[in-house]
Protein backbone atom coordinates (compact mmCIF):
# COMPACT_ATOMS: atom_id res chain seq x y z
CA UNK A 1 0.00 0.00 0.00
CA UNK A 2 1.16 3.58 -0.91
CA UNK A 3 1.11 6.12 1.53
CA UNK A 4 0.77 9.93 0.94
CA UNK A 5 3.34 12.00 2.25
CA UNK A 6 2.51 15.83 3.09
CA UNK A 7 4.95 18.42 2.13
CA UNK A 8 4.53 20.22 5.27
CA UNK A 9 4.23 17.99 8.26
CA UNK A 10 7.80 18.65 9.24
CA UNK A 11 7.68 22.52 8.47
CA UNK A 12 9.91 24.22 5.43
CA UNK A 13 13.27 23.67 7.04
CA UNK A 14 12.81 19.64 6.95
CA UNK A 15 11.57 20.07 3.87
CA UNK A 16 12.97 22.52 1.65
CA UNK A 17 16.52 21.33 -0.37
CA UNK A 18 20.05 22.69 0.46
CA UNK A 19 21.30 25.52 -0.93
CA UNK A 20 22.58 25.14 -5.00
CA UNK A 21 25.41 27.62 -5.18
CA UNK A 22 28.57 26.14 -7.26
CA UNK A 23 31.50 25.86 -5.19
CA UNK A 24 33.24 28.64 -7.55
CA UNK A 25 31.06 31.34 -6.49
CA UNK A 26 30.97 30.46 -2.55
CA UNK A 27 34.67 30.29 -2.74
CA UNK A 28 35.08 33.60 -4.14
CA UNK A 29 32.34 35.08 -1.78
CA UNK A 30 34.41 33.29 1.24
CA UNK A 31 37.62 35.40 -0.50
CA UNK A 32 35.16 38.74 -0.80
CA UNK A 33 33.86 38.50 2.96
CA UNK A 34 36.15 36.66 4.68
CA UNK A 35 39.05 37.07 3.03
CA UNK A 36 40.00 33.32 2.58
CA UNK A 37 41.67 31.28 -0.09
CA UNK A 38 42.31 27.81 -0.66
CA UNK A 39 41.09 24.67 -2.21
CA UNK A 40 37.07 23.68 -1.71
CA UNK A 41 35.09 20.31 -1.35
CA UNK A 42 31.30 19.84 -0.45
CA UNK A 43 30.56 18.34 2.87
CA UNK A 44 27.24 16.43 3.28
CA UNK A 45 24.31 18.03 4.60
CA UNK A 46 20.63 17.98 4.97
CA UNK A 47 19.79 20.88 5.04
CA UNK A 48 22.49 24.06 4.45
CA UNK A 49 25.73 24.20 1.43
CA UNK A 50 29.10 23.36 3.37
CA UNK A 51 32.23 23.54 2.50
CA UNK A 52 35.70 22.14 3.50
CA UNK A 53 38.24 24.92 2.91
CA UNK A 54 41.58 24.32 3.03
CA UNK A 55 43.98 27.27 2.67
CA UNK A 56 47.06 29.29 3.69
CA UNK A 57 44.99 30.77 6.24
CA UNK A 58 44.08 27.64 7.39
CA UNK A 59 41.16 25.31 7.49
CA UNK A 60 37.48 26.36 7.28
CA UNK A 61 33.84 25.30 6.63
CA UNK A 62 32.18 27.43 4.75
CA UNK A 63 28.21 27.50 5.41
CA UNK A 64 25.93 28.71 2.94
CA UNK A 65 22.20 28.55 5.29
CA UNK A 66 19.22 26.90 3.75
CA UNK A 67 16.77 30.38 3.07
CA UNK A 68 14.18 28.64 4.77
CA UNK A 69 16.09 29.02 8.19
CA UNK A 70 15.59 32.33 10.08
CA UNK A 71 18.31 34.86 10.41
CA UNK A 72 17.27 34.43 14.25
CA UNK A 73 18.22 30.95 14.46
CA UNK A 74 21.53 31.25 12.68
CA UNK A 75 22.18 34.10 15.46
CA UNK A 76 21.06 31.63 18.09
CA UNK A 77 24.07 28.99 16.78
CA UNK A 78 26.36 32.01 16.85
CA UNK A 79 25.54 33.42 20.36
CA UNK A 80 25.82 29.55 21.50
CA UNK A 81 28.77 29.15 20.06
CA UNK A 82 30.68 31.67 21.74
CA UNK A 83 28.96 31.00 25.57
CA UNK A 84 30.29 27.17 25.10
CA UNK A 85 34.02 29.06 24.18
CA UNK A 86 33.54 31.26 27.38
CA UNK A 87 32.58 28.78 29.50
CA UNK A 88 34.45 26.09 28.40
CA UNK A 89 37.85 26.73 26.09
CA UNK A 90 39.27 23.36 25.58
CA UNK A 91 36.15 22.12 24.46
CA UNK A 92 36.51 20.82 21.02
CA UNK A 93 34.06 22.44 18.82
CA UNK A 94 33.56 24.64 16.18
CA UNK A 95 34.80 28.45 16.76
CA UNK A 96 32.95 31.31 14.89
CA UNK A 97 35.52 32.88 12.63
CA UNK A 98 34.18 36.73 11.61
CA UNK A 99 34.11 38.25 8.39
CA UNK A 100 36.34 41.54 7.11
CA UNK A 101 34.15 43.73 8.51
CA UNK A 102 33.74 41.71 11.70
CA UNK A 103 30.00 40.09 11.27
CA UNK A 104 29.14 36.84 12.29
CA UNK A 105 27.20 36.40 8.92
CA UNK A 106 27.10 37.29 5.71
CA UNK A 107 23.50 37.91 3.77
CA UNK A 108 22.97 36.98 0.19
CA UNK A 109 20.50 36.99 -2.37
CA UNK A 110 17.78 34.34 -2.26
CA UNK A 111 17.53 34.61 1.56
CA UNK A 112 21.07 33.00 2.61
CA UNK A 113 23.54 33.79 4.96
CA UNK A 114 27.48 32.81 3.92
CA UNK A 115 29.25 31.67 7.33
CA UNK A 116 32.55 30.35 8.27
CA UNK A 117 33.64 28.30 11.02
CA UNK A 118 36.55 26.63 12.29
CA UNK A 119 37.48 23.30 10.87
CA UNK A 120 37.29 20.55 13.90
CA UNK A 121 40.28 17.88 13.25
CA UNK A 122 39.02 14.19 14.07
CA UNK A 123 37.57 10.98 12.70
CA UNK A 124 33.52 10.84 12.43
CA UNK A 125 32.42 8.59 14.39
CA UNK A 126 30.56 6.52 12.92
CA UNK A 127 33.84 4.93 10.79
CA UNK A 128 34.95 4.16 14.37
CA UNK A 129 34.23 0.37 16.28
CA UNK A 130 31.85 0.45 18.71
CA UNK A 131 33.72 0.14 22.41
CA UNK A 132 33.06 0.58 26.16
CA UNK A 133 35.75 3.42 25.80
CA UNK A 134 33.68 5.07 22.75
CA UNK A 135 30.73 5.15 24.85
CA UNK A 136 32.02 6.33 28.29
CA UNK A 137 34.29 9.48 26.09
CA UNK A 138 31.17 10.28 24.44
CA UNK A 139 29.14 10.14 27.58
CA UNK A 140 31.75 12.80 29.18
CA UNK A 141 31.89 14.49 26.12
CA UNK A 142 28.36 15.28 26.05
CA UNK A 143 27.90 15.97 29.59
CA UNK A 144 30.60 18.36 29.49
CA UNK A 145 29.09 20.65 26.52
CA UNK A 146 25.54 20.23 27.91
CA UNK A 147 27.00 21.91 31.11
CA UNK A 148 28.57 24.46 28.70
CA UNK A 149 25.23 25.41 27.74
CA UNK A 150 23.92 26.06 31.16
CA UNK A 151 22.88 29.59 31.37
CA UNK A 152 22.74 30.36 27.73
CA UNK A 153 19.24 31.84 26.44
CA UNK A 154 18.31 33.30 23.04
CA UNK A 155 14.87 34.28 21.79
CA UNK A 156 15.36 31.32 19.59
CA UNK A 157 15.66 28.60 21.90
CA UNK A 158 12.47 27.93 21.57
CA UNK A 159 11.30 26.92 17.94
CA UNK A 160 10.18 23.97 17.20
CA UNK A 161 12.05 21.66 15.49
CA UNK A 162 10.57 18.09 14.76
CA UNK A 163 14.26 16.47 15.61
CA UNK A 164 13.49 17.78 19.01
CA UNK A 165 12.03 14.80 21.36
CA UNK A 166 9.92 16.85 23.58
CA UNK A 167 7.88 16.82 19.88
CA UNK A 168 7.27 13.25 19.12
CA UNK A 169 4.10 13.58 19.17
CA UNK A 170 4.05 15.58 15.54
CA UNK A 171 5.62 12.40 14.21
CA UNK A 172 2.35 10.63 14.46
CA UNK A 173 1.45 11.74 10.90
CA UNK A 174 4.50 10.63 9.21
CA UNK A 175 4.30 7.36 10.79
CA UNK A 176 2.87 5.86 7.66
CA UNK A 177 6.34 6.27 5.66
CA UNK A 178 7.58 3.48 7.51
CA UNK A 179 7.89 0.89 4.87
CA UNK A 180 8.33 -2.31 7.24
CA UNK A 181 4.41 -2.74 8.74
CA UNK A 182 5.95 -4.50 11.94
CA UNK A 183 8.19 -1.61 12.86
CA UNK A 184 5.69 1.02 11.89
CA UNK A 185 3.57 -0.99 14.49
CA UNK A 186 6.32 -0.35 16.96
CA UNK A 187 6.87 3.01 16.26
CA UNK A 188 3.47 4.09 16.65
CA UNK A 189 3.17 2.03 20.23
CA UNK A 190 5.96 4.19 21.50
CA UNK A 191 4.34 7.48 20.03
CA UNK A 192 1.01 6.18 22.08
CA UNK A 193 3.43 5.64 25.29
CA UNK A 194 5.03 9.41 24.48
CA UNK A 195 1.41 10.88 24.76
CA UNK A 196 0.28 8.66 27.56
CA UNK A 197 2.92 8.50 29.84
CA UNK A 198 6.55 10.10 28.91
CA UNK A 199 5.36 13.82 27.52
CA UNK A 200 3.08 14.50 31.06
CA UNK A 201 6.70 14.29 32.82
CA UNK A 202 8.56 16.96 31.04
CA UNK A 203 7.54 20.01 32.46
CA UNK A 204 8.94 18.61 35.88
CA UNK A 205 12.42 17.52 34.16
CA UNK A 206 15.29 20.42 34.15
CA UNK A 207 15.70 22.19 31.00
CA UNK A 208 18.21 24.33 28.98
CA UNK A 209 19.32 24.52 25.56
CA UNK A 210 21.13 21.55 24.21
CA UNK A 211 23.40 20.37 21.07
CA UNK A 212 20.26 17.69 20.40
CA UNK A 213 22.08 16.17 17.68
CA UNK A 214 24.71 13.95 18.89
CA UNK A 215 24.58 11.54 16.07
CA UNK A 216 27.83 9.64 15.10
CA UNK A 217 28.16 12.00 11.92
CA UNK A 218 28.35 14.78 14.15
CA UNK A 219 30.66 13.50 16.91
CA UNK A 220 34.45 13.28 15.65
CA UNK A 221 37.09 10.93 16.95
CA UNK A 222 41.03 11.02 17.82
CA UNK A 223 42.40 8.82 14.98
CA UNK A 224 44.97 7.72 17.13
CA UNK A 225 42.30 7.06 20.02
CA UNK A 226 39.51 6.24 18.32
CA UNK A 227 37.89 5.32 21.48
CA UNK A 228 38.63 9.31 22.52
CA UNK A 229 36.51 11.74 21.11
CA UNK A 230 37.82 14.64 19.60
CA UNK A 231 35.21 17.08 19.01
CA UNK A 232 31.23 17.64 18.37
CA UNK A 233 29.95 19.26 15.20
CA UNK A 234 26.85 21.02 13.62
CA UNK A 235 24.81 23.04 16.23
CA UNK A 236 21.91 23.75 13.84
CA UNK A 237 19.46 21.44 16.31
CA UNK A 238 20.03 23.37 19.23
CA UNK A 239 16.69 23.61 20.91
CA UNK A 240 15.92 24.22 24.96
CA UNK A 241 14.46 21.38 25.92
CA UNK A 242 14.61 19.14 28.94
CA UNK A 243 18.70 18.77 29.38
CA UNK A 244 18.58 14.75 29.75
CA UNK A 245 17.13 15.07 25.97
CA UNK A 246 20.98 15.54 24.71
CA UNK A 247 21.46 12.31 26.54
CA UNK A 248 19.03 10.72 25.48
CA UNK A 249 19.98 11.43 21.83
CA UNK A 250 23.62 10.62 22.39
CA UNK A 251 22.80 7.31 23.59
CA UNK A 252 20.15 6.22 21.56
CA UNK A 253 23.22 5.69 18.44
CA UNK A 254 25.15 3.03 20.36
CA UNK A 255 22.55 0.63 21.45
CA UNK A 256 23.89 -2.59 21.26
CA UNK A 257 20.59 -4.64 20.18
CA UNK A 258 22.68 -8.06 21.94
CA UNK A 259 22.87 -5.68 25.41
CA UNK A 260 20.71 -2.71 25.00
CA UNK A 261 20.49 -1.42 28.56
CA UNK A 262 24.42 -2.40 29.16
CA UNK A 263 25.47 -0.52 26.39
CA UNK A 264 23.08 2.43 26.66
CA UNK A 265 24.74 2.22 30.41
CA UNK A 266 28.04 2.92 29.28
CA UNK A 267 26.86 6.05 27.84
CA UNK A 268 24.74 7.30 30.41
CA UNK A 269 26.90 6.35 33.46
CA UNK A 270 29.74 8.62 32.21
CA UNK A 271 27.37 11.66 31.79
CA UNK A 272 26.04 10.46 35.12
CA UNK A 273 29.49 11.13 36.66
CA UNK A 274 29.86 14.92 35.47
CA UNK A 275 26.24 15.76 35.38
CA UNK A 276 24.35 13.25 38.11
CA UNK A 277 20.87 12.99 36.76
CA UNK A 278 17.89 13.67 39.27
CA UNK A 279 15.46 10.27 40.15
CA UNK A 280 12.87 12.06 37.31
CA UNK A 281 15.54 12.13 34.38
CA UNK A 282 16.99 8.58 35.76
CA UNK A 283 13.31 7.28 34.97
CA UNK A 284 12.67 8.58 31.76
CA UNK A 285 16.16 8.14 30.25
CA UNK A 286 16.03 4.95 28.52
CA UNK A 287 12.40 5.82 27.31
CA UNK A 288 13.52 8.97 25.85
CA UNK A 289 16.48 7.17 24.23
CA UNK A 290 13.93 4.82 22.61
CA UNK A 291 12.28 8.14 21.01
CA UNK A 292 14.58 9.21 19.55
CA UNK A 293 15.25 5.92 17.67
CA UNK A 294 11.30 6.64 16.76
CA UNK A 295 12.25 9.88 15.48
CA UNK A 296 15.43 8.86 13.46
CA UNK A 297 13.36 5.70 12.02
CA UNK A 298 10.07 8.08 11.06
CA UNK A 299 11.36 11.15 9.76
CA UNK A 300 14.34 9.08 8.00
CA UNK A 301 11.98 6.94 6.40
CA UNK A 302 9.58 10.18 5.77
CA UNK A 303 12.21 12.32 4.26
CA UNK A 304 13.69 9.33 1.83
CA UNK A 305 10.55 9.07 0.23
CA UNK A 306 10.55 13.19 -0.38
CA UNK A 307 14.13 13.41 -1.52
CA UNK A 308 15.25 9.64 -3.57
CA UNK A 309 18.45 10.46 -4.76
CA UNK A 310 19.81 11.63 -1.09
CA UNK A 311 18.16 8.79 0.35
CA UNK A 312 21.42 7.06 0.87
CA UNK A 313 22.28 9.71 3.02
CA UNK A 314 19.40 10.63 5.09
CA UNK A 315 19.15 6.97 6.17
CA UNK A 316 22.29 6.33 7.28
CA UNK A 317 20.97 5.80 10.49
CA UNK A 318 18.27 3.76 10.06
CA UNK A 319 19.42 0.55 10.47
CA UNK A 320 21.21 0.69 13.34
CA UNK A 321 18.26 2.88 15.08
CA UNK A 322 16.02 -0.02 13.88
CA UNK A 323 17.88 -2.94 15.98
CA UNK A 324 18.41 -0.49 18.98
CA UNK A 325 14.30 0.02 18.98
CA UNK A 326 13.60 -3.72 18.56
CA UNK A 327 16.06 -4.76 21.42
CA UNK A 328 15.33 -2.33 23.92
CA UNK A 329 11.42 -2.74 23.32
CA UNK A 330 11.48 -6.40 23.63
CA UNK A 331 12.52 -5.53 27.68
CA UNK A 332 9.71 -5.25 30.23
CA UNK A 333 10.08 -1.23 31.40
CA UNK A 334 10.29 -2.31 34.84
CA UNK A 335 13.84 -4.87 34.49
CA UNK A 336 15.51 -2.44 32.07
CA UNK A 337 14.65 0.58 34.63
CA UNK A 338 16.37 -1.90 37.59
CA UNK A 339 19.21 -2.86 35.50
CA UNK A 340 20.26 0.79 34.46
CA UNK A 341 19.90 1.35 38.24
CA UNK A 342 22.10 -1.34 38.83
CA UNK A 343 24.75 -0.37 36.41
CA UNK A 344 24.70 3.55 37.75
CA UNK A 345 25.05 2.06 41.51
CA UNK A 346 28.05 -0.13 40.28
CA UNK A 347 30.32 3.21 38.60
CA UNK A 348 33.51 3.75 40.80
Amino acid sequence: MTHPITPDLAGPLLTSPPPAHPVDEVLALARAHFGLTGQARRLTSERDLNLFLDGPEGRFVVKVTNAAEPAEATDFQTRALRHIASRDPALPVPRVVPALDGCAAVPLPGGHLLRVLSWVEGLPMHQATPSDGLRASLGGMAARLTRALEGFAHPAAAHVLQWDIKQAAGLRPMLPAIADPDLRALATDWIDRFDSAIAPRLPDLPWQVVHADLNPHNVLMDPDDPASVAGVLDFGDMVETPRICDLAVAASYHCDPAAPVLSLAGVIRAWHRILPMTPGEQALILDLAAIRMVTTITLASWRAARYPDNAAYILRNLPASSAGLQALSALPRDLARSRLAAELESQP
